[in-house]
């Protein structure tokens, strides 16, 4: 099963309507925040969330089921209360409190199961078997990964000149939608915490592999694995795809935190830890822009507590 630039076309037509165009930022020459973390529910996963959804057709009367770190599960909460459609959530003990209580707001059904995400998916699927729900996977069906490619869309329309677009790594369904979204010749650069490298020793392996899941990225980029939709995606890229290829590059949770503190104190822009992981790659020397280099970073979510945007 393959997912195709068309894909991301058709998707971005799909959500449109549902989802908002984020807007984009120049905060020097050459350096561009593309606000993902304004999105409906709070990310971008809410266009995974209604691509899928949309593309199902007579949806089962137990409505849909998600697995989720949180944002996912916010995303699919959101859309299907939008669109009248019952939804079941199931995250993991280590979610943020303030993702919980955005499900409960949104009407989910919510089950916490599981120190880390995987342990939730297990459950979710098998809940899912039992009652014949949906399932809207975080990160690797070919749908989610199409609606999140509807980011690189608008931001090549936006940005017409960015020759690179850094965004941070779970599971790989936003860099793998990305990807497929990006015109030819830019080129995607995919940030990870260092202690979460899922798809960078997938690259180093050539497959994806497990990965141990710890540091502040665990809620949202706490895959075990990368998806292996992502990871086909994302190996090939450069070879037939639109894009220039994939860089991986790893920060440590020091510069994460210093990125999310950042770009709070200097821009004003309230990210929680996963969202600033791009940015930290640049802000610690991880990736180097070339000179001249024109720069785009998603600032993919904003579900924190904003108590601690300086800490």
């Amino acid at each position: 099963m393959t997912v195709t630039h068309a894909d991301v076309q058709a998707a971005g037509e799909r959500v449109a309507g549902h989802v908002l165009r984020t807007p984009v930022l120049e905060i020097s020459p050459g350096l561009i925040f593309k606000l993902e973390q304004v999105q409906r529910s709070g990310s971008f996963k809410v266009r995974g969330a209604f691509n899928r959804i949309l593309s199902a057709g007579t949806l089962p009367p137990a409505g849909v089921i998600a697995a989720s770190g949180g944002n996912h599960g916010l995303a699919v909460a959101y859309a299907a209360r939008a669109l009248g459609v019952r939804a079941e959530i199931f995250v993991p003990t280590v979610a943020s409190p303030v993702k919980v209580a955005g499900l409960r707001a949104l009407g989910a059904e919510i089950t916490q199961t599981g120190a880390i995400y995987s342990a939730a998916a297990e459950a979710a699927a098998k809940r899912a078997a039992e009652t014949g729900a949906l399932p809207v996977h975080a990160y690797d069906q070919p749908e989610v990964i199409a609606g999140q490619g509807t980011l690189a869309l608008e931001l090549m329309e936006q940005a017409p000149g960015v020759d690179t677009v850094l965004v941070a790594v779970g599971g790989g369904g936003l860099a793998s939608g990305v990807s497929l979204g990006l015109r030819e010749g830019v080129k995607l650069v995919a940030v990870e915490p260092e202690l979460i490298p899922a798809l960078h020793r997938a690259l180093r392996a050539g497959h994806p592999v497990p990965v141990e899941v710890s540091g502040v990225g665990a809620d949202a980029l706490g895959a075990t694995q990368v998806g292996d939709l992502a990871f086909g995606i994302l190996s090939a890229a450069g070879g037939g795809l639109p894009g220039a290829g994939v860089e991986s590059v790893l920060v440590s949770d020091e510069a994460i935190i210093d990125a999310r503190r950042r770009l709070w104190s200097e821009h004003r822009l309230a990210v929680e830890h996963a969202g600033a992981a791009a940015y930290a790659a640049l802000l610690s020397g991880a990736y180097r822009p070339a000179d001249g280099e024109r720069v785009a970073v998603v600032l993919c979510g904003s579900n924190t507590d904003p108590a601690t945007l300086t800490g």
